[in-house]
């Protein structure tokens, strides 16, 4: 019988790339998505896929009933991967910005995954991959909101792996740099949604950032497709110990290293200049 795994945020980039790259290796795949028009193609290429939007605990709650129901209760991986960045400077974030990026970055994983873990209890196994991010160790300018989130992820990860250890339930996170996806142009309406872009002292640092999120192409160095991430999936599913950590893209690896050994205040300075290039 093939291992079931559940992928949230599955209508573009690292989300969709995975669901087709573990199809293909004989996983049964649940392609979740927030917008009907979204799992109305993944379910026309053949995917089991459901709505799942990750800021409404309905929709959570009952997606996961119906996975459930279809697998007679039973799933070996849940991939964690919506999510979405609210770019801005940290004095520029209004409680409501705040809010909005925990709920579908943090909330709703953490609600999913309290789902998931049941189940995983009941038949003795299962993995829980978490996509985290570069940012969610090493925070860049105007990245708050979404480091935030991201920091708070690593933090429940790491306190649920040490929690399930001695089981054979694993907990991986991915830790990506930048990565080819619509992940800009979903930014750059958030941008404009939640910063008070005019009003800010940040105004002109704001056309840095606005430049960067219209940039065609690559907007870093470095930038990997979103199959890299997929591929990492893979060594977290099919490794028998697999490991806490998985890093993807150079920056990951580059600022690993230096948060090792530089101090902190040399690390910032480096941190704000990557984070603020065109």
């Amino acid at each position: 019988m093939s291992k079931t795994v559940l992928i949230t945020g599955c209508s573009t980039g690292i989300g969709y790339v995975t669901a087709h790259m573990l199809r293909d290796r004989g996983y049964r795949v649940f392609a979740t998505a927030r917008r009907t028009e979204s799992v109305a193609m993944l379910q026309a290429e053949g995917f089991e896929s459901l709505q799942l939007d990750l800021d409404d605990s309905n929709s959570i709650h009952q997606a996961f009933a119906e996975i459930m129901q279809r697998t007679n209760n039973q799933l070996f991986a849940v991939f964690n991967n919506g999510a979405y960045g609210i770019p801005g400077a940290v004095e520029d974030l209004s409680r409501v910005a705040l809010r909005a990026q925990f709920e579908t970055n943090v909330m709703g994983w953490l609600e999913l995954t309290n789902l998931v873990l049941p189940i995983m209890r009941t038949q003795g196994y299962g993995r829980i991959i978490q996509n985290s991010s570069v940012l969610g160790f090493a925070a860049m300018p105007f990245r708050g909101a979404y480091n935030a989130s991201k920091f708070a992820i690593e933090g429940l990860t790491d306190t649920l792996r040490l929690e399930l250890m001695g089981t054979q339930i694993y907990v991986c996170l991915i830790e990506p740099g930048p990565i080819s996806t619509q992940f800009r142009a979903n930014a750059l309406k958030a941008l404009q949604k939640f910063i008070p872009i005019e009003q800010s002292v940040h105004r002109d640092k704001y056309q840095a950032v606005l430049s960067r999120l219209n940039k065609p192409g690559p907007a870093v160095p470095f930038t990997q497709p979103p199959e890299a991430v997929a591929k990492r999936v893979v060594e977290a599913l099919e490794a028998k110990v697999p490991q806490p950590r998985y890093y993807v893209t150079f920056p990951t690896y580059l600022f690993g290293f230096l948060k090792r050994i530089l101090s902190i205040r040399l690390l910032d300075r480096i941190l704000v200049k990557a984070g603020t290039q065109n």
